[in-house]
């Protein structure tokens, strides 16, 4: 019989750091709501709404890490988006959403 020890052998499994190229930040007016499905065109990483929603339903799609299909959801200073190798941090303009 094995004998399961919390937290032994796991000190050495963070997570590997994020694939790809640094995520390029994109200047956006935060005064207002700005979804995801705005960014994604914002930033260039889809050419329309209509690739923004299928990519987004399809869970193609993650935000801070984290997939998200919600294309309604709010996004605000510092969040990082990311579609297929690409990825973009808003970043908003003359220090608006920022605490």
């Amino acid at each position: 019989m094995s004998r399961h020890i919390a937290g032994r052998g796991r000190a050495d499994r963070s997570a590997p750091p994020p694939a790809g190229p640094p995520p390029e930040d994109v200047e956006c007016e935060l005064s207002k709501k700005l979804t995801l499905g705005q960014f994604l065109k914002l930033a260039s990483l889809l050419d329309s709404g209509a690739d923004a929603k299928e990519a987004v339903a399809a869970g193609a799609v993650s935000v801070n890490g984290e997939v998200d299909v919600r294309r309604g959801r709010g996004l605000v200073h510092g969040d990082v988006v990311a579609f297929a190798d690409r990825s973009a941090r808003v970043v908003g303009r003359a220090g608006q959403g920022e605490l």
